[in-house]
């Protein structure tokens, strides 16, 4: 998940896509050409804090990013993994009655041998003390043959049977290889990502750590002010539409929403939604104030995607496991439906998501180091929502 960003200016966006500051270039700029005039080298080439900043956003977005990744191949090889056992027991199972099969074989072998004769002739007649001992083994001889060709085919089956298992034994251990060495990556990647922002942050100076503390707190407060203007336009919508819905008799259908704010009629989603929303809006605020920590899906920490998989299961509603799926499980409805309990996700590689509760605000697991609060959805920009899903 992605920490805190600095607002970009409205100009600087094309298609979604952010650029960087063009503030930040022209002093960099500058800030070269001074140097390259004076002749002088550099006394300290120490980052600037807006350089760490970034930096250390970056790295969060990242792991985040690599943190999701790494609960797909974790989910697949708990799957995989479960899929060998079935496999190998099966084939076990196969193996035995394959014994079972050539053990039979071997005795209706064994049993023509100390008979002498595939078939009863004349001189087994008689050799015969009487016609009824030749009509037993007439009998014999004719049993002895068909089981021995049923005995041969239940062979060749669990023979057949038993090599298909085996092969789809093997192919499922080179996945669940393949898996398990994803996995292992993937946290490497996460580990990596989280040792390098914690480096880059322990070398701040107090005075470095209070600016940057309060930059935090401008993008906030900038976030906010984008959530209320939402809100205040939902509102206007929301009375604009209650007379109309009067005049049509679908009056008892629409309204606000009550402590998580107004958000015009319940439209498609109606009561049962609203319903089941209120459940999981009421466990997420129980969770607030218990840590991020990666890979995580309750009940003492989370990460963002195990949150709201957490989340939706207390009202009811079974999600998958990773923001990548999570953003397919459901209705995608546009930004000025939203409504409490949708699902937000956010960037172009959907590596976060939180549970909207009303007025332009969340509830996520926003970042490691970081516990689990209300905040604005606007957070990074409007520019950084991916898209709104209704998950029931």
């Amino acid at each position: 998940m992605a920490p805190h960003r600095k607002p970009r200016p409205a100009g600087t966006r094309m298609a979604g896509i952010r650029t960087p500051g063009l503030a930040t270039a022209a002093l960099t700029s500058v800030a070269l050409l001074s140097q390259t005039a004076n002749a002088a080298p550099p006394t300290d080439d120490k980052p600037s804090l807006e350089d760490v900043e970034k930096k250390v956003d970056d790295l969060y977005r990242q792991a985040e990013s690599a943190t999701e990744k790494y609960n797909a191949a974790k989910e697949k090889t708990t799957k995989q993994r479960t899929r060998v056992g079935t496999l190998l027991d099966e084939v076990a199972q196969r193996t035995q009655k394959l014994n079972d099969a050539r053990e039979r074989l071997g005795a209706f072998a064994a049993a023509q041998y100390r008979t002498g004769a595939s078939a009863p002739d004349t001189t087994t007649f008689l050799l015969a003390d009487s016609p009824q001992d030749y009509f037993d083994q007439t009998q014999l001889t004719s049993r002895l043959t068909d089981h021995q060709k049923d005995a041969v085919d239940a062979y060749v089956t669990e023979q057949a049977a038993t090599t298909t298992k085996r092969q789809e034994a093997s192919q499922s251990l080179e996945s669940l290889t393949e898996s398990q060495s994803a996995l292992k990556t993937a946290k490497a990647t996460v580990q990596r990502k989280l040792a390098t922002a914690r480096e880059l942050l322990s070398k701040l100076t107090a005075d470095e750590k209070a600016r940057l503390a309060a930059i935090e707190k401008e993008k906030q407060a900038a976030a906010d002010r984008t959530a209320e203007e939402l809100a205040r336009q939902q509102a206007a919508a929301a009375q604009q539409a209650a007379p109309q819905d009067s005049a049509s008799g679908s009056g008892s259908t629409s309204g606000s929403t009550g402590s998580t704010g107004s958000l015009g009629s319940s439209g498609p989603a109606g009561s049962s939604y609203s319903t089941q929303a209120g459940k999981a809006l009421a466990f997420a605020r129980a969770q607030i104030g218990k840590p991020y920590v990666w890979g995580a899906t309750g009940p003492g920490s989370y990460d963002c995607s195990g949150f709201t998989q957490a989340v939706w299961k207390a009202a009811g509603v079974t999600l998958p496991r990773t923001t990548y799926d999570q953003v397919n499980a459901g209705t995608t409805v546009s930004l000025s439906n939203i409504q409490p309990g949708d699902l937000v996700f956010f960037y172009g590689d959907i590596s976060h998501v939180g549970l909207y509760i009303g007025n332009g605000m969340m509830i996520h697991a926003p970042k490691p180091g970081a516990y689990v609060r209300e905040e604005s959805i606007f957070y990074d920009g409007e520019s950084a929502i991916h898209s709104v899903v209704r998950p029931a």
